[in-house]
C-alpha cells in the first residue's frame, strides 16, 4: 500500500479550549521511529482525559509533547510502515494500540504507535472494537484484577463489586470483566440504561438519582469488598457506610487532588477501608487479553455513536456533554 505525503487531521493549537477549538488540517504524514509502526487509522475513540486533561493544560508538563496537537491515543487500523528494527508487526497486519499521553495522534488518517503497547488483533474483532479499548477496557481490567483482586478464572465469586456510572465506556466493560470474575455485582447508572447494564451481567442495578442510588445502597443489603468509581469525585465518606468490615476499597478512576489527600491519610493511619486513585499503565499484554475476550465473545463493546473524521468535533462535543452510553468512536476512511 503506497502511503501518501500528506493526510487530513484534527488538531488544536491552544490549551483551554474544547470542540470549537478543533481545526481540521492538512498535514505530513508521521513517520515510524525506532520501536514504533505507522498505523492506517480506521478507527478512533475519544475518552475523557483528551479534553478533561490535555486539553485543558493539566497535564502539559509531559502531555501533549507539543503544539499543535493531534488529540487521541486510542486507534484500530492497519501496519503500512515499521521502524528501524521493528520485525514484531508485518505490512498489513491489524492492530489495536494505545499511542500515549505526549504523543496522541489517533485523530488523523495514519498515526505512529508504540509496539510496547499496540497488538495485533484477531480478524473477528472489528476497528470500532480495536478503538474503544485503549483506556476503557485497560483501566476497567487493571482496577479489577490489580487493584481490586478480581480473578478473570471465576473464583472471586465471594467478592461484592460497585460499579458506579455503569453506563459509560469504563463502566460497561468494568461489569462485564466483574462478572468474569464471578463477582456479584451492582451497577448505578441512569434510568435509560437500566435495562442494558442488566444485559452486560450485572445482578443489581440502581438509578442514580433515587434516594438508594445516592447512598450507593445495594437493594439486597450487600457491602461492597470493591468499589470501581467511574465518575465525577465523591468523599470517601459517602462510600463508608456501604463497604464490607474490613479491607475493603474504593478504587477511584478520575482521581482528583482531594482523593490523593485522602488515600494519603489512610495510609498513614493504617485504615482498613482504602481510597485508592486509580492510574492505567498500558500493557500489550493487557490489550490482546481484551481483544481476545471480546474475539470470544466473553466482553462485548457498547458504542454511544461513530462519526466520521470529518465530523470529530461532533463527537468531542458529546464526549464533553457527558452521559454517553459507552464508547465515543470517530471513523477514518468511511466517507
Amino acid at each position: 500500500m503506497a502511503v501518501p505525503h500528506t493526510m487530513r487531521a484534527v488538531q488544536y493549537s491552544k490549551f483551554g479550549g474544547g470542540a470549537s477549538d478543533l481545526q481540521h488540517v492538512e498535514v505530513a504524514v508521521p513517520g515510524p521511529t525506532k520501536d514504533q509502526v505507522l498505523v492506517k487509522v480506521e478507527a478512533a475513540s475519544i475518552n475523557p482525559v483528551d479534553w478533561k486533561a490535555i486539553q485543558k493544560g493539566l497535564l502539559r508538563i509531559f502531555a501533549p509533547a507539543k503544539l499543535p496537537h493531534t488529540p487521541g491515543t486510542d486507534l484500530a487500523g492497519e501496519v503500512v510502515g515499521l521502524g528501524p528494527g521493528v520485525t514484531s508487526f508485518a505490512i498489513g497486519d491489524k492492530v489495536a494500540s494505545w499511542t500515549g499521553t505526549a504523543i496522541g495522534g489517533a485523530l488523523a488518517e495514519y498515526a505512529v504507535a508504540p509496539i510496547k503497547s499496540t497488538v495485533k488483533r484477531p480478524a473477528n474483532v472489528s476497528a470500532v472494537d480495536g478503538a474503544a479499548l485503549g483506556i476503557a477496557g485497560q483501566s476497567a481490567l487493571q482496577s479489577l484484577r490489580d487493584y481490586g483482586d478480581i480473578k478473570l478464572d471465576g473464583s472471586s465469586n465471594n467478592k461484592n463489586v460497585l460499579v458506579t456510572a455503569a453506563s459509560g465506556g469504563v463502566g460497561t466493560y468494568a461489569v462485564q470483566i466483574a462478572k468474569l470474575g464471578g463477582a456479584h455485582v451492582t451497577a448505578t447508572c441512569g434510568s435509560r440504561n437500566i435495562d442494558l447494564i442488566k444485559s452486560l451481567g450485572a445482578d443489581e442495578v440502581v438509578d442514580y438519582k433515587t434516594p438508594e442510588g445516592a447512598k450507593f445502597q445495594s437493594p439486597s443489603g450487600k457491602k461492597y469488598d470493591v468499589v470501581i468509581h467511574c465518575a465525577d469525585y465523591q468523599a470517601f465518606g459517602a462510600f463508608k457506610p456501604q463497604l464490607a468490615s474490613t479491607m475493603a476499597k474504593v478504587i477511584d478512576l478520575t482521581p482528583s487532588p482531594k482523593s490523593l489527600v485522602t488515600a494519603g491519610w489512610q495510609g498513614l493511619t493504617f485504615a482498613s477501608h482504602r481510597f485508592v486513585p486509580f492510574l492505567m499503565k498500558s500493557k500489550s499484554d493487557d490489550l490482546a487479553l481484551l481483544c481476545n475476550l471480546v474475539s470470544e465473545g466473553k466482553l462485548r463493546t457498547v458504542v454511544d455513536s461513530t462519526t466520521p473524521l470529518s465530523r470529530a468535533e461532533e463527537a468531542w462535543q458529546k464526549q464533553i456533554d457527558g452521559h454517553s452510553t459507552g464508547k465515543v468512536v470517530i471513523t477514518v476512511g468511511e466517507e
